[in-house]
């Protein structure tokens, strides 16, 4: 019994080292079966383009809830009107946080 266990192990060693040094069949191609995330790549995105987005899960993935609910917000403020343009500084008016009044 202990030959063919040595037996065994001697040709499971052969195995390895024909697999490893390429002798062996090549593995199948890797591919993307997945969909592609249709967004436009020739306009800025709208709300209307996050709500009709679908991403694939995984099996240690995101939570779809939470994804639909961050795609919903980000939606909702590209589609509400700009109050103020990012990166606008306030008016000498207004001043700063202390209260004093440049200039």
């Amino acid at each position: 019994m202990t030959w063919f266990l040595g037996v065994l192990v001697v040709l499971l060693i052969g195995a390895v080292v024909v697999v490893a040094s390429g002798q062996g069949a090549p593995l199948a191609r890797v591919y993307d079966d997945r969909p592609d995330a249709l967004v436009p790549a020739d306009r800025p995105l709208t709300g209307e383009d996050l709500r009709n987005l679908r991403l694939t899960t995984a099996v240690r993935g995101y939570r779809a809830s939470e994804v639909d609910a961050l795609l919903d917000r980000l939606a909702a403020q590209l589609d509400a009107p700009a109050a103020e343009p990012p990166g606008s500084t306030p008016s000498a008016e207004e001043g700063d946080a202390s209260g004093t009044v440049d200039g």
